[in-house]
């Protein structure tokens, strides 16, 4: 291949975009991203909504000469210009093609019921840009809101998909102005944000939606040049020119660099998929990134999905998070594939840490295990003192404490549990979750349950069956959810059994006292007649004379034409046994009263 031939592609000096997709539950978020990566996810759900982060990387086509081609090429071309530099004079590597054949995009799903906020967010978090879907037959709705705000709070580069464009009910002017009245001014309406018209059903505008991603990134993201301002001089030994890298893997006459002091960086091995074989005297940096999943599997202990951020994840590396440590015994891709490593932008689910490590947590790889079990450890200690903190509750006279226990399959449902738990009003009523960890109830749990007194709710966990007979004879309640709203509200139901019930009071009747026949002590036997309502036994009774109120008493016998009934109807005359302090006398009125006891909710 000539000069004049060599096409290039900004792809190849930067990592792929991490995309997290957003927005409001059953507006087909999930089903967009299914659509891409044509696997049926959605449909396996329960509920339909997804119950767990996921990462998922799809690779597109090579991109087609078009206006977004020309406009990225020339900061490429000078990245040429630049690798021609260092070895053109000397290699035949200058002759060849550094264009790459696809380009990737890493997706996170996050899940859009209201429940699952804490995920969400941390979605967002680690996104480089994000996608708004909403529904063009429905408009904005809360999770949409939040979702703004998310996005907006963090700065984040994002697009906006209206979906089911196939439905005949769609009205998209009206959604971009409900956009507008929340802060996102779409490009049709004069603003910044870009809009698409997509359809996860028939796939309308899906090629379009993954475009926009690729040329929103370029635009944003900072790219992983292959020059920067730090270069390292190779040393001069025999071995200082053994650099091999994907960039370079379609011309074998680049296995070896010519016999001359060469330039390479360190942003060089950044780069996804970089291999380098052998680097003298050369400090490959960590790799660094995010935990977005992690759960305990029975049979290989504790499992975490890795995002890496920069740096290349390998086999046998060791690896500190926030408050767990490990070495890599193997590493998956998001198909089940077993991989090597994982380089930018990459998911990877990972096998060898020492426990299960807490969503959230960033991670890095250290030059042994024993200096990355000395950081977790010194990092655990500190995140610690930071939870204990946090479990402090301050409880107040008028509370009570409804006591839960809280097992999870994977650290990412877990969080999201407790965020969820935090919607339920606790004025009067404190939840607390005196454990929360991921696995499988077992008899500890039960038996921590019966001294705590408190339930245990279990998310997609297991229970062995003579669990059962223990909690039956220690008299703890045990359930399980496979969807984490009808877990929050049994909560709210059987937390709302502690509150006082509402009690009001309703007038059943009104007695005329006609005489007063026998008075002792508290106790006096009386005549009347039903002047509204009914009269009934058990009744309390306000008294009155002449407009004013006296006290009150209770009717425990009453008789009608010297039978002993339960009530007397209106305009009948009766006979009744008062108890109370009041003296009541001939005139007098008797306000009836029933108490009403009603249920309270939270």
């Amino acid at each position: 291949m000539t000069k004049s031939s060599r096409k290039t592609s900004p792809e190849a000096q930067k990592r792929p975009p991490v995309v997290v997709i957003l927005g409001h539950v059953d507006h087909g978020k999930t089903s967009i991203l299914d659509y891409i990566r044509q696997t049926k996810v959605a449909q396996g759900e329960s509920g339909g909504i997804t119950q767990h982060i996921g990462a998922y990387q799809v690779t597109l086509p090579p991109a087609v000469e078009s206006s977004r081609g020309q406009q990225a090429e020339g900061s490429h071309a000078k990245t040429n210009e630049i690798l021609r530099g260092v070895y053109a004079e000397q290699s035949e590597c200058a002759q060849d093609d550094f264009s790459t054949e696809s380009r990737r995009i890493t997706f996170i799903d996050t899940p859009g019921h209201e429940a699952f906020s804490a995920m969400r967010s941390r979605g967002a978090k680690v996104a480089d840009v994000a996608v708004l879907v909403v529904a063009a037959d429905e408009g904005v709705k809360p999770q949409t809101k939040e979702a703004i705000g998310y996005i907006l709070h963090l700065n984040l580069p994002f697009l906006v998909a209206l979906n089911k464009m196939d439905k005949p009910t769609v009205l998209p002017d009206k959604v971009k102005k409900e956009l507008a009245d929340n802060g996102v001014l779409v490009e049709s309406l004069g603003g910044k944000i870009p809009t698409v018209f997509v359809s996860a059903k028939t796939g309308l505008g899906i090629n379009d939606l993954l475009e926009m991603i690729l040329l929103l990134s370029e635009i944003s993201q900072t790219p992983n040049s292959v020059i920067t301002e730090l270069p390292v001089k190779l040393p001069n030994s025999p071995n200082k020119h053994s650099v091999i890298t994907e960039l370079l893997v379609k011309l074998p006459n680049c296995a070896k660099l010519p016999n001359n002091d060469s330039v390479i960086t360190e942003s060089l091995v950044k780069l996804p998929n970089v291999k380098i074989t052998e680097l003298p005297n050369y400090r490959i940096p960590n790799a660094s990134g995010i935990i977005i999943e992690s759960r305990m599997d029975p049979k290989r202990g504790p499992i975490a999905t890795l995002l890496v951020r920069q740096g290349l994840l390998k086999i046998k590396d060791a690896v500190a998070a926030e408050s767990a440590f490990g070495q890599i015994k193997s590493m998956e891709n998001f198909l089940g594939q077993k991989i090597e490593e994982a380089g930018p932008s990459t998911p990877a689910l990972v096998f060898g840490f020492n426990q299960v490590p807490p969503v959230g947590e960033e991670w890095q790889t250290m030059p042994s295990l024993s200096e990355a079990k000395e950081k977790a450890e010194i990092k655990a200690e500190q995140e610690k003192h930071k939870r204990e903190a946090a479990e402090l509750f301050e409880i107040k006279p008028e509370q009570k404490v409804f006591n839960l226990i809280l097992k999870a399959d994977v650290s990412g449902s877990l969080e999201a549990i407790r965020e969820a738990l935090k919607t339920i009003p606790q004025e009067e009523i404190l939840i607390r979750i005196i454990k929360g960890e991921v696995g499988d109830i077992n008899e500890n749990d039960v038996k921590l349950a019966e001294s705590a007194k408190a339930r245990i709710y279990g998310f997609r966990v297991k229970k062995s069956s003579h669990l059962d007979n223990l909690a039956d004879r220690l008299k703890v309640r045990i359930a399980t959810f496979e969807i984490i709203y009808e877990l929050v509200q049994l909560a709210r139901l059987e937390a709302g059994k502690l509150l006082e019930p509402e009690i009001s009071q309703k007038t059943t009747g009104q007695i005329k006292i006609l005489a007063v026949f026998k008075t002792e002590g508290r106790k006096q036997i009386l005549g009347g007649r039903v002047v509204s309502g009914k009269a009934e036994r058990g009744a309390r009774a306000e008294v009155s004379r002449a407009g004013e109120k006296l006290g009150e008493g209770k009717i425990t016998q009453l008789q009608q034409n010297k039978e002993n009934v339960a009530e007397v109807q209106k305009d009948k005359e009766c006979g009744l046994l008062l108890e109370g302090e009041v003296q009541v006398e001939k005139g007098d009125i008797l306000e009836l009263l029933k108490e009403e006891r009603k249920k309270r909710e939270l």
